[in-house]
């Protein structure tokens, strides 16, 4: 995904930091509202793999820091849930204005119940999805335990959660007694996707069932079993950005002719997590990677699986196209590919015998009544599909810098 860093002002005044994630081929096919949880920000691990995954479906995302938070402007301590709801607001219509209104919300935890909130005050959305989100943000005095007793009595009180301080006054914990959450939960209007690990210890299984029973069709409940709250593991978040991605589609409608790209453009992104590159496609977003014993991470196939791949496809579809054609009875086709380095003197039929020289393993499987001679044909039609030619002919690579290529962050 290619990130840029944008800053926006909400209603009072304050600067918030935000990030917004486009696909690779910067053409979204709808955009994504993200409201992260209570002590969490928008650069979060868990945050960043959702990202990733909803923009590898073509969805950009915009995550940014509540007032207070992380990089954004603001004293914590002067906000609550309600000012949370204010600055999800304020990001959708920057949203909105500056390039295209969310179809799609996303909160995590507290950001998610400030996310069904915020949902009714932000019409361009069609689809809300949350993530261990508690069913009455009161839920967050429980979490505050004795705390919540000194800042009733004493007004504010510094509080420790997850390793960070944060100084909360009453008028916090006062503004989450209005929320009446259950009345904007069932108003909502939107598909709702709700997430809950069973085994989430900070913010129970039961606010799901709460939610759940509280909220209209379209609704739908995927458990994350095994899952921390935080989404810790790697694995629980980019599920969640899988599910979503893919559950998303089916409310929003795509503008025709988004993230297409140039006609024919492959677009590749490397990052700083050693190999794994994104590739898109037009619409179609694959992962290329190096296994670990070489220091990849194993996300993705190698770019020479790529290869073998794109020449297995031609070689499948060409055998396909010319039997339709002849209309043989050709039920299947299975395209089995290798590859490895030799020695140039271990190859007895290659003109080159000095180095080392790249052997393609090729072996097709066709099902169907065919007689020899269809058999025989068809092994010959599989050396002239398209990427097999372009392998064994002159090829000119034309390669440049571009100019803009340090604008990507």
């Amino acid at each position: 995904m290619i990130t840029h860093r944008i800053t926006f002002e909400n209603n009072a005044g304050d600067k918030l930091s935000a990030r917004l994630d486009l696909p690779l081929s910067g053409k979204p096919m709808a955009f994504a509202l993200f409201a992260h949880c209570f002590t969490c920000s928008k650069n979060y691990k868990s945050v960043t793999n959702i990202s990733r995954a909803l923009c590898g479906r073509g969805i950009a995302v915009f995550r940014f820091d509540f007032t207070g938070l992380g990089e954004s402007g603001g004293d914590f301590a002067d906000t609550n849930f309600s000012s949370n709801v204010e600055d999800l607001v304020a990001a959708a219509n920057f949203l909105g204005t500056h390039h295209q209104a969310p179809k799609i919300l996303v909160g995590h935890s507290l950001g998610g119940a400030a996310i069904l909130q915020a949902a009714s005050r932000i019409p361009s959305a069609v689809a809300v999805a949350t993530i261990a989100a508690p069913s009455d943000p009161r839920h967050l005095k429980k979490v505050l335990r004795d705390a919540a007793d000194v800042i009733e009595k004493s007004g504010e009180a510094v509080v420790v959660l997850a390793g960070r301080s944060f100084r909360i006054k009453k008028q916090f914990l006062d503004d989450l007694e209005r929320s009446r959450m259950q009345e904007h939960i069932g108003n909502l209007g939107k598909a709702l996707l709700i997430f809950h690990s069973p085994s989430d210890n900070i913010v129970g299984i039961e606010n799901a069932q709460e939610i759940f029973v509280a909220a209209r069709h379209p609704k739908s409940f995927v458990s994350l079993d095994r899952a921390d709250h935080l989404l810790g593991d790697e694995n629980d978040s980019c599920y969640v950005g899988e599910v979503v991605a893919a559950w998303g589609r089916k409310y929003v409608d795509y503008p025709d002719g988004a993230d297409r790209g140039e006609k024919g453009e492959v677009i590749v992104r490397t990052e700083q997590e050693r190999y794994r590159t994104e590739i898109a496609a037009g619409v179609h977003q694959m992962t290329a990677d190096e296994p670990l014993s070489v220091g990849g991470t194993d996300k993705g196939g190698s770019p020479y699986q790529y290869l073998l791949a794109g020449l297995g496809a031609c070689t499948s579809i060409t055998l396909r196209m010319y039997a339709d054609r002849k209309e043989w009875p050709l039920h299947e086709i299975i395209v089995r590919l290798s590859h490895e380095k030799i020695h140039a003197a271990d190859c007895e039929q290659c003109e080159t015998q000095v180095g080392k020289i790249d052997v393609i393993e090729r072996e097709i499987q066709v099902g169907g009544p065919l007689d020899n001679d269809q058999r025989a044909r068809l092994l010959e039609i599989a050396d002239k599909c398209p990427v097999h030619r372009t392998l064994h002919s002159e090829v000119v690579v034309r390669t440049r810098l571009r100019a803009d290529s340090e604008n990507a962050s």
